[in-house]
């Protein structure tokens, strides 16, 4: 081959053209013949053997082995000529050649077709291997699967076995519990029997001896002629043991001095030197509250105050409260403060900042709400609280956009995670531009009674502000769906929104994916959102608030939707007020799929009958339901009298709703605390005495607009139910100064009082029960005509109603729009 590649190109040619078909040929029958164990180095050998005979000489039978070759004698062209008679001519070339070829051919043929045979029984038994191979795999991959399933079985029933046996010793427990604590109930109660006898034995024999001795004592006088002396000197009660406070341990006595504000922790140390020693402990000014005795205590007080416990007051809390700059520049003494609250301070300004900056530089909470600050105060804020984490500037007015811009100098505002903005309506958009740039790890925005706010401000806050996971804005009505493609790159679990009408369904096509842990959902009186949003929201797994209030497009298919998602397991609270398309097969599909719902509201959906009442009842763990403004009637409430749990009962406006109802149910709902009947002007003094007498426990009760309640039932309710927190009496028109009285003697955790339209309860009286309540709306005026009836209680005529019937509307409107939360702050 060397050779050849040194010839001539034209030469190249010729043995390329003449001779490498016949190599080829060559070496194919040698390998057929000859099947080596090495094909590969057979042929190299070969080659070699051709090169070194030169291709001159090269024969189509070189390669086979001298042994393997067939014994053919080599005949003479004169035999061939006699062997096919051609003794007048002579054998050609041509003819030779043709011979030979064709010879050849049918050996190679020959030998090739056995090779073949020899090849395709070897990929038989191959594939026959493999076959068996992929047989037992398959049967392997079978039986594992059957014993899988086999082991879960056998797991989930050991699991179910040994809950089964936890149980049972839970059970042999209690019961054993029981035994015992039975036993020592009544070996207790045969002790203290014992006890008290033998005291009372003890008591008598004493009484006793002192009478001897009183006889003994006048015998004596008489005999020596001594005056006798006055039973008033003679004392024959036993000394007993007065109780000390002050005898208790430090943590009880701080336990019972936290329950107390400000004001009675100061008359309290007024009693004794023990009791001004007790008021005295550290871990009992940690905490002070100056808002509730804002207009009582003077700025001396507070500063002597703030000067004395400097080292151990963490949290301040100066609410509305007018001060001096003098006094609070005093805070600026607390070193340790940790909570500072100034909102709604008139006072509070820029240079009272920087005093408090300067001396208080580990405070974590700081609420400016509502106060003048400016520009100067937005410079101290990231220079000084290296750890600010709550910070709210709601209502405050006075700073700017470059006030934000401050928040990035120094160590910054990155530490701060809630942040409250609501009401600041002079910042642009380039002010949240800077408030991202800032404040990078918020997680919990608010930003209420922004009218300004638009979707090119959440986008500016978002670019960097990826932590948020709580997010509020009411009183934005001119967010879109915009805005919630935006926040798509945040993590929320909270999102609330209220009275917009340009969100609609688009903003929640895709919330399963970007937002799949959404806890919260608040989006009331939002007239763009229909049954598709409910669809849409459906895949959300930890959804347990939704609050659809006013959202009137929804019906009963959209919240079949719903509640054939997994959101329905996890759902507690839910807010369906004035979604009037809603009939009872709502009810019925909430009753089926929603086993850990608590709050639910139906009210104003005028389709829901006695039918979907009792719907609910089979929903055991609801402890609150709003049926305002529904067509429930007393048939209603005997069947929702069959649900045990319930806490919380609210039918205002129910007219068809009368004495008897309120009473069947009050039997029945021995721990009811919330109740609200207010404008259900049928009801009597007799649900006030239901009421005092099954429901001890009531600490809300709203019965506005019921004329015929008079001092007698006030009376015996007060003297029942001493939880009462909040009471609401507006519209009553019949109680008198007399009711107050009651209260303040029976009802002494009242804090919130409404006497809104009490024409005959006087100025002076509710003067005077202000100071006992912590919030108290008062007026005498005459009840307005959408009440039904007079100052007296006599109901009006239609004609007079229809006047006012769009107030009354516009207050069952007001009133749907709370959710649970709302009504519980």
């Amino acid at each position: 081959m060397a050779s050849l590649r040194n010839a001539n190109p034209r030469l190249k040619n010729y043995f390329k053209e003449n001779y490498i078909p016949q190599v080829c040929e060559a070496l194919l029958c040698g390998i057929l013949v000859t099947c080596p164990e090495d094909p590969l180095r057979y042929l190299e050998g070969m080659i070699m053997v051709i090169i070194k005979s030169g291709l001159q000489n090269l024969l189509w039978d070189m390669c086979i082995a001298p042994s393997m070759k067939s014994n053919i004698r080599r005949l003479s062209e004169t035999y061939l000529e006699q062997l096919f008679e051609l003794d007048d001519q002579l054998m050609t070339p041509e003819l030779m050649i043709k011979a030979c070829s064709f010879y050849t051919g049918h050996l190679v043929k020959t030998h090739f077709c056995t090779w073949r045979d020899i090849a395709r029984t070897d990929e038989n038994v191959v594939l026959a291997e493999k076959m068996n191979r992929a047989v037992t795999c398959y049967n392997f991959r079978l039986q594992k699967s059957v014993f899988h399933h086999w082991h879960s079985y056998m797991e989930d029933q050991k699991e179910k076995l040994k809950n089964m046996l936890l149980r049972i010793q839970q059970i042999i427990y209690c019961h054993k519990l029981t035994i015992i604590l039975t036993k020592w109930r009544n070996t207790a109660r045969h002790k203290s029997k014992k006890k008290e006898d033998e005291l009372i034995l003890k008591h008598e024999l004493q009484l006793k001896k002192w009478k001897n001795r009183l006889i003994l004592k006048r015998a004596a006088a008489e005999e020596s002629n001594f005056p006798e002396q006055s039973s008033s000197e003679v004392s024959l009660v036993d000394e007993t043991l007065k109780c000390d406070i002050s005898l208790l341990p430090e943590r009880a006595i701080l336990q019972i001095f936290f329950y107390l504000s400000l004001k009675d922790v100061i008359i309290c140390g007024q009693v004794s030197h023990a009791w001004m020693l007790m008021t005295q402990l550290n871990s009992l000014w940690n905490a002070i509250d100056f808002s509730t005795v804002k207009n009582v205590i003077p700025d001396k007080y507070i500063v002597s105050t703030l000067q004395r416990w400097r080292l151990n007051v963490l949290r301040l809390n100066f609410r509305g409260c007018l001060l001096r700059p003098k006094t609070f520049r005093s805070v600026s003494h607390c070193r340790n403060l940790q909570e500072l609250n100034v909102s709604d301070c008139p006072t509070f300004t820029d240079e009272s900042m920087r005093h408090i900056s300067e001396g208080c530089p580990g405070v974590l909470y700081l609420n400016l709400s509502n106060t003048t600050i400016t520009n100067r105060t937005m410079r101290l804020l990231p220079r000084h609280f290296h750890n600010l984490q709550n910070l709210s500037l709601a209502y405050c007015r006075r700073f700017t956009d470059k006030g934000l811009q401050y928040l990035n100098l120094g160590n910054g505002c990155h530490k701060l995670i809630y942040l409250d903005l609501s009401g600041c309506t002079q910042i642009s958009v380039q002010g949240f531009r800077y408030i991202a740039n800032s404040c990078t790890g918020v997680m919990h925005l608010t930003i209420n009674d922004m009218p300004t706010l638009t979707d090119n401000c959440v986008k500016a806050l978002v670019e960097k502000c990826s932590r948020i996971t709580s997010l509020v804005f009411t009183g934005a009505p001119h967010i879109t769906d915009c805005t919630f493609k935006a926040l798509s790159t945040c993590k929320l679990r909270k999102i609330r929104f209220e009275g917009n009408k340009r969100v609609t369904d688009a903003s929640f096509k895709s919330v399963d994916k970007n937002y799949p842990n959404l806890s919260h959902i608040y989006m009331a009186d939002c007239k763009g959102i229909t049954d598709s949003s409910l669809r849409s929201l459906s895949p959300l797994k930890q959804l347990t608030v939704l609050n659809l209030a006013n959202c009137v497009r929804i019906g009963d298919m959209g919240l079949k939707q719903f509640l054939d998602g997994p959101a329905s397991i996890k759902i507690r609270e839910l807010n369906l007020s004035n979604c009037v398309q809603l009939s009872d097969a709502s009810v019925m599909k909430l009753s089926e799929r929603c086993p850990n719902l608590n709050y639910l509201s139906l009210r104003n959906c005028e389709h829901l009958t006695a039918q979907g009442i009792g719907y609910i009842v089979n929903i055991f763990s609801l402890v609150s339901i709003d049926l305002s403004g529904t067509d429930i009637s007393n048939e209603g409430l005997n069947v929702l009298s069959r649900h045990k749990k319930l806490k919380e009962l609210s039918v205002s406006e129910c007219y068809r709703i009368t004495d008897d109802g309120i009473q069947a149910f009050c039997k029945s709902s021995v721990i009811l605390e919330h109740l609200d009947v207010s404008y259900c002007s049928q009801l009597s003094d007799m649900i006030i005495k239901a009421l005092a007498i099954y429901c001890i426990n009531l600490t809300s009760l709203s019965i506005a607009g019921c004329p015929k309640i008079t001092d007698s039932a006030m009376e015996m309710l007060s003297a029942k139910c001493h939880y009462l927190h909040i009471l609401d009496i507006s519209g009553c028109v019949l109680l008198t100064d007399q009711i107050l009285e009651d209260l303040q003697i029976g009802c002494k955790q009242l804090r919130i009082l409404k006497m809104q339209y009490c024409t005959n309860i006087s100025k002076k009286a509710a003067q005077r029960m202000s100071s006992k309540v912590q919030q108290q709306e008062y007026n005498s005026n005459d009840p307005p005509r959408w009440f039904g009836y007079d100052r007296e209680g006599n109901r009006v005529t239609e004609l007079d109603n229809i006047t006012s019937s769009k107030g009354a509307s516009e207050l069952t409107v007001e009133k749907s729009t709370y959710s649970s939360e709302d009504q519980a702050a």
